[in-house]
């Protein structure tokens, strides 16, 4: 079983009436609201996960975009970096 941490973040009387009245409006406890909330924030900063990176690199794969040998790329990159 893991253990709580309480987390306390100042805030006006004006902003605390507020986030009731929305948690209120939820059915839920602030507490509640709260987390949920810091959950949503922090899974949005976080990026794609893993399977979804490989699930985006398999569907490029499948496009079957053209492609060029490495080398003739490779050169033409150089070629394009000596025209600036």
């Amino acid at each position: 079983m893991s253990m709580s941490t309480r987390l306390q973040i100042v805030m006006s009387a004006a902003e605390v009436a507020s986030l009731r009245q929305v948690a209120r409006r939820a059915g839920l406890t602030v507490s509640e609201w709260a987390r949920r909330a810091l959950r949503a924030a922090r899974d949005s900063q976080v990026g794609p996960s893993p399977a979804s990176r490989l699930e985006a690199l398999d569907r490029a794969l499948r496009c079957g975009h053209p492609t060029g040998d490495i080398d003739e790329m490779l050169a033409d990159i150089e070629r394009g970096r000596d025209l600036h």
